[in-house]
């Protein structure tokens, strides 16, 4: 399973991360570093290191519990492509869910990222293209459809993210959100059809 290859990765990745700080530094999305300095590993390595253990569980639990669901779903429409396919958006939504934040700080020489935040939302949205009325546990307590939790969670992470309110990357995980549905809409057009029908019956 791809996904259980990926979290593996990134736990090593992030461990190795947490006990050596210049590993830790060189790995850091640091828009200022990747301008100026020509750092270009950065637009993937941000994606596989986390702030600690609390940070690291949380995206990795996430993924966990969603990227199986596409996985299944894109061996079901793409065969033995399907694989490919999730990996390829998983890793093309690290840089991609992460260039907003670049254009906005590739100056700022005081502001970095981490984590795999943005990746991880797009294969969350991923699925609730294919299965809106899912009901998600949100806090793992509350449950919500799949698709009211999309909305609220686009909004806030938006708003979040004008208001600078706190050091979370709230512009990966809007950017990697709808890249998730992009990428699920190029790959699958007919998706949006599946999408309505999932709500009008037909």
């Amino acid at each position: 399973m791809l996904t259980i290859l990926i979290i593996a990765l990134t736990v090593v990745i992030s461990m190795i991360a947490f006990a050596q700080h210049n590993f830790f530094d060189k790995a850091r999305f640091y828009p200022y570093y990747i301008h100026h300095n020509k750092e270009y590993w950065r637009w993937m390595s941000g994606g596989f290191i986390h702030a600690d253990y609390f940070h690291l569980a949380v995206n990795m639990l996430t993924l966990y519990f969603f990227g199986p669901v596409v996985e299944a779903y894109f061996t079901q429409l793409f065969g033995a492509n399907g694989l490919f396919l999730f990996g390829v958006m998983y890793l093309l939504a690290i840089p991609v869910s992460s260039m907003y934040s670049y254009y906005r700080h590739q100056n700022d020489i005081g502001y970095a990222a981490i984590g795999a935040s943005g990746a991880v939302s797009a294969i969350l949205f991923s699925s609730i293209l294919f299965a809106p009325l899912t009901t998600l546990q949100l806090y793992f307590a509350i449950p919500i459809p799949a698709w009211l939790f999309g909305i609220l969670y686009l909004f806030y992470s938006w708003s979040m993210s004008k208001k600078q309110l706190d050091n979370i990357g709230h512009d990966a995980h809007f950017f990697g959100a709808l890249f998730g549905i992009v990428f699920t809409i190029l790959i699958k057009p007919d998706i949006v059809l599946h999408f309505i029908s999932q709500f009008t019956g037909r």
